[in-house]
């Protein structure tokens, strides 16, 4: 799926992905000096996307209405304002790529860690090695006078 297709539904991973119908993109005028050209043209691109109206997975809904992020509202709606670029169809790539990318990351869940031991033998080389640090570092105190 090409990002640039503009009837093609959004790709999230290799089983989910959001049809274009329920994405809302609008131009607005850009923020920001520019000159003559910000003043007149709609450049600016903002993204909404109402994910309890979405046709995401539930595992999906539910992480994504858990983040802790502004761009997300108390109704459950994505809002991405994207005007980086000159260009409009730019500006709207670049804001599909971004709400693809949110999406992705609530969907990502962190591999569980195990918690594992030191062996015997490692535990007992490490000993043997701090106690050998250790003489070498006594060797390194003052040298006793002979003359008393």
């Amino acid at each position: 799926m090409d990002i640039d297709d503009r009837d093609a539904p959004l790709q999230i991973s290799s089983r989910v992905t959001i049809p274009r119908g329920e994405i809302e993109l609008q131009g607005i005028k850009a923020e920001g000096p520019g000159g003559q050209h910000v003043n007149k043209s709609s450049t600016a691109i903002h993204l909404r996307f109402d994910i309890r109206a979405s046709s995401l997975p539930e595992f999906y809904k539910q992480r994504l209405l858990a983040l802790n992020d502004q761009r997300i509202t108390a109704d459950g709606v994505i809002n991405i304002k994207a005007n980086r670029h000159r260009s409009q169809e730019r500006n709207r790539i670049e804001s599909l790529e971004r709400l693809a990318e949110l999406v992705r990351r609530a969907g990502h869940t962190e591999k569980r860690r195990i918690p594992t031991r030191p062996s015997g033998g490692a535990r007992k080389r490490r000993l043997d090695k701090k106690n050998r640090r250790g003489a070498i570092k006594k060797l390194r105190g003052k040298v006793p006078r002979g003359d008393a």
